[in-house]
């Protein structure tokens, strides 16, 4: 075994497909701050990326079966951390697996280490047996994985040191983005899931009882909402075509939540002046730069690139807390400070619906004033009871 280099010392803590991660989340109440990333260093040729120093961490990034283009988690978390190492003078890469396997995974983050990398960072679900054969072997490496849960880590494994996980809230930016929707005017609504793992199913069902809250503080009574898995975390003929039916039918805006699903979702909307809402990210420049200005009403996001800067700069300062499994939410009543949220500037408000309101709602939340249930034993017809929910089951 090699020696663990990391000082532990909890950090002090947000923020969105797919790799949103399966299995039950364990909670943690050390939850860290955003931390903020520091910009490169001045140098004779202008703003360019410091060099790395010779004490200076070394990160690498492995994607799980997508790619860094891929719009969602692992694009996101590649720009964050070569981001963060560009500012901070890290050597950075990236490891792609060969194919969607656990041992193709493990291969690369041995790769990633036998170059010397100390830092490996993991982004979704899906590397939860990698971890598993990886960290505790290595225990003089750093890991961070992102949407990784207790439950995707197996039952009877402990946490290492080494391992830091994050899972985040999904019901609570879910359930804002469901508020969001009806405030905004919208009565006839859809959830287009992936497949039905943990994350998706709380996005889902927190994207149900916001609408119902607001529908219920409104006063109206006339607000549906189609909801239907594609049992599949990418968009097909099949998906769109289903897509199709509920636009014609009346549905206005449709969540569209797990990795390319939101592409079925995007090509039905586009066809009949319909709307979308993102998941994960900030979508809104992926899905209006590719099916027509305006289509993204809003997002509902994880703070991946909050994790990422946090975590670095954490272990470049020695104070890495790890051994857990942290579930990121809220951390305080201003909306831009959290694991969860909305995007500020791409969100479509109006008058009904502004980002005071928003601010508003979030400080609710924050202060324990409104409640999000994550309780996915029950169905999504149970998270309602003003609003009426039509449950389609599987597509596919």
């Amino acid at each position: 075994m090699k020696k663990f280099l990391a000082v532990i010392l909890a950090l002090t803590m947000v923020l969105a497909l797919v790799a949103c991660g399966g299995g039950n989340s364990t909670t943690n109440t050390d939850t860290p701050a955003p931390a903020e990333t520091t910009q490169p260093a001045e140098t004779d040729a202008g703003n360019e990326p410091a060099e790395p120093a010779a004490e200076s961490i070394r990160v690498a990034m492995i994607t799980d079966y997508g790619d860094i283009t891929d719009q969602s988690f692992n694009q996101t978390t590649y720009e964050a951390a070569k981001s963060w190492s560009e500012a901070n003078g890290a050597d950075f890469t990236y490891f792609k697996p060969a194919s969607d396997s656990d041992d193709d995974r493990v291969a690369m983050i041995e790769k990633a280490i036998d170059e010397g990398y100390g830092v490996v960072v993991m982004p979704g679900y899906a590397f939860g047996p990698a971890i598993v054969a990886t960290a505790p072997e290595y225990d003089d490496v750093i890991f961070i994985a992102l949407d990784v849960s207790a439950g995707d880590l197996g039952e009877g494994f402990v946490v290492p040191e080494n391992l830091y996980c994050a899972v985040y809230q999904e019901e609570i930016c879910g359930y804002m983005a469901g508020y969001a929707a009806v405030k905004l005017g919208y009565s006839k609504l859809g959830f287009l899931g992936g497949m039905a793992v943990p994350a998706v199913v709380r996005y889902g069902y927190g994207f149900v009882q916001g609408a119902d809250a607001a529908a219920a503080a409104d006063g109206k009574t006339d607000v549906s909402l189609k909801y239907a898995y594609g049992n599949q975390f990418y968009g097909d003929g099949d998906i769109t075509a289903a897509m199709d039916t509920w636009y014609a039918d009346g549905t206005e805006v449709v969540f569209a939540c797990g990795g390319g699903i939101f592409t079925s979702a995007a090509e039905a909307a586009a066809k009949v002046g319909g709307k979308v809402i993102g998941v994960d990210v900030d979508q809104a420049a992926t899905i209006d730069g590719a099916y027509g200005e305006g289509m993204t009403v809003t997002s509902a996001m994880k703070g991946l690139t909050a994790t990422v800067n946090t975590l670095l700069t954490a272990v470049q300062e020695g104070t890495f807390s790890g051994g857990k499994v942290d579930n990121l939410g809220l951390v305080s009543a201003n909306p831009e400070e959290n694991y969860v949220q909305l995007p500020i500037e791409s969100t479509q408000w109006n008058d009904t619906f502004t980002q005071d309101d928003y601010a508003a709602l979030v400080a609710d939340l924050f202060g324990g004033k409104v409640s999000v249930s994550s309780d996915i034993t029950k169905s999504a017809t149970d998270m309602a009871s003003t609003i009426t929910v039509t449950d389609l089951g599987n597509i596919k």
